[in-house]
Formats: structure tokens, sequence, C-alpha cells
């Protein structure tokens, strides 16, 4: 009587236990930019068509908020991947470190950002400094002292431009296609005035806050994260013009057209040679403390890297996705083996 009582005690302890390992997810969470989403969501299907693991679960949150929610712990409730169309910033890598885990980045490839309208609108050909003065908060002055943004044409900024009003749809503040585009649109436009370049070498905080302010008085309107939306209202309002990713300009070629910035055209071959100048790499993190966990998770690594996606003749790159070289890809697939983590060094 004694021993069964001892073994049903026993028991009793280990339930928890039991309970606590195999109630590990066994679908995999996957948040972060809008513009890896639909590579990421292609991989996701194909992977869940062709394994016997769940197909996963991907969410468009934005780059900055999908690094929020990565960033926020360790465990079921905390997703495992998150896509990011730039590099993890300093502060959120000190916060995933802060919160035990320990991101391992996977660079997927090369995304242009494109300026694109209507098939049905004036073709538009602009430089970095046009699309700074057209965006831009504030703007030198004759004598060369900030001023409010006087233009509201195209055409106010150069005479060879459509005489539409200026209004361009694009990404809120969370967005790492808004960062890269300030950075290196309206950054690259603002360094052609001497004004600025003289305010650059002074103080470079204070140059930044010039060349990423952008205008709050309805030139440029925040359109959300989902980018497919971004491409349905350019549709419907040919004077409009919107800022995306290269896929989504590449996938929906019939009905929008992409601006020439600085003398190049936004398509594949410009971007991946570095000649179209408003270009940025694409990167997912995964924690590296799941991926013994959550079933399935070095298997998608392993699909999204491999040869049918990424290769020459890729789905990927099918979608619009420019690529790696092999050689790019090789170091990639070995610091996925290794399981190597960002490190702020």
């Amino acid at each position: 009587m004694n021993k069964s009582i001892k073994l049903l005690a026993v028991a009793a302890l280990a339930l928890p236990l039991m309970a606590t390992t195999s109630f590990a997810r066994d679908q995999i969470q996957i948040v972060g930019s809008s513009t890896v989403f639909p590579f990421s969501s292609l991989v996701a299907e194909k992977f869940g068509k062709s394994s016997s693991f769940n197909t996963p679960v991907v969410e468009s949150t934005g780059t900055g908020g999908g690094m929020k929610l990565f960033c926020s712990g360790i465990g079921e409730g905390h997703p495992d991947i998150s896509n990011a169309s730039r590099r993890i910033k300093s502060s959120e890598l000190e916060a995933c470190l802060a919160a035990g885990i320990n991101p391992i980045e996977i660079k997927v490839g090369y995304d242009g950002i494109v300026l694109a309208n209507s098939v049905d609108a004036p073709a538009f050909e602009l430089t970095k400094q046009q699309i700074f003065l057209a965006l831009a908060a504030k703007v030198p002055g004759p004598d060369g002292k900030l001023i409010d943004n006087p233009n509201m044409t195209w055409s106010d900024i150069d005479a060879s431009l459509p005489d539409v009003k200026i209004e361009v749809l694009g990404p809120p503040p969370t967005s790492g296609t808004r960062d890269a585009f300030v950075e290196l649109a309206m950054e690259g436009g603002a360094k052609k005035f001497e004004s600025l370049a003289a305010l650059r070498k002074e103080d470079k905080k204070k140059f930044q806050a010039v060349a990423h302010s952008l205008r709050e008085d309805g030139a440029f309107i925040e359109a959300g994260e989902n980018d497919n939306l971004i491409v349905q209202k350019l549709k419907a309002n040919p004077a409009a013009l919107g800022i995306f990713g290269f896929s989504f300009l590449d996938q929906n070629e019939d009905s929008i057209k992409g601006a020439i910035i600085n003398g190049a055209a936004p398509d594949f071959d410009n971007i991946a040679d570095g000649s179209y100048g408003i270009s940025r790499a694409l990167y997912y993190y995964v924690k590296k403390e799941h991926m013994d966990i959550i079933p399935g998770l070095k298997e998608y690594n392993e699909e999204f890297l491999s040869s049918k996606a990424m290769g020459e003749d890729g789905y990927l790159l099918e979608k619009g996705l420019i690529p790696l070289t092999e050689a790019e890809l090789a170091e990639v697939v070995t610091g996925l083996t290794e399981m190597k983590t960002v490190s702020l060094k």
C-alpha cells in the first residue's frame, strides 16, 4: 500500500514537468517586415506542402514592430523569427540580449526601394535632390537657411517635372523600408545642398534630423505597413506616387511603373549591380534558443536557403527577390549551420 502511494506521489510530481516539456508550439511564428513578408510567406507555403511540419504563421507587422515582439522574450508566447528590411539596430539587439535572446542573422538578398505610380500617369525621372525637395519637412531657402517646404507641385521643384500635386504614400516610422528610404534617398538628396553638407560635417545628428523629417502637411501620407494596399491606392489615384519594395513593383508591372532615379531604372539588373541608388539588403532573425524546441524551425531555415528557393531558377527570384552571390549565400548557410549569433562588436 505504501509502495503504491509513493508511486502515485512520484507520478503526480512528474505531471507538471511532462506538461511543460510537451507544451511547445508545433507551428513556427514569424513577424516583421512587409517587404520580406511575400518571400517568407511563399517559403512557409512551400514548406508546409513539402514537409511533415505545419505551415508557419507569417504576420506583416513592419520591421520595427516585429523586432519589438521578437525581442520581448523566449518561449511559446513569443515569435521564433523576425523578418527585417534592414539590419537589427543596436538598441534592438540590446533588448534581445537583455531578454536572454541570441539572434541568428540570416541575410536573404537585396531589394530596391521604388517610387512608383500608375501606368496611366505621367512618367517620373527624379534625382535624390528632387525627392528631398518634395518630401522634406524643411528645405534650404534662397539664403541657405531652413524654411518650411514650400513646394506644392512637382513642377514647383523643377519645370520639367509633371505639374501635379505632390502626393506620396509611404510606410510609417516602424517600417524598415521607411528607415532605408530616408537614409538612402533623403540623406542622399540633402547632401547635395552646400548648407546641409556643411551641417553634416559640423553636427551629424542635426543633419540627420533634417534629412529624415518628412512633411506632415499632406504631401507625404503614411499608408501603413501593407504595401499591397499602397499598390491598390496607386491604381485608384493616378496623381499619387507610392514608396515600397521592388518586389511589389515586379508583381504589379501591368498597373504601376517605377520612377527612374538618378538615371537608373528600378529593375533587377540595376539593383543587383548597385547602379540603382536606393537599394538595401534584406534579413530575417531567428532565436537560437528556439532552434531545438520549435518543430520544423531548422528545416524552415534550410528551405529558405535552399537552391530551389534561392538558386538561379529559385521560386523566390520569380517573386522578385534580388539574390545573394554564391559566396554570400555560402557564408550565410555556414553561419546558420554553426548557429552564429549577432554581436554588438
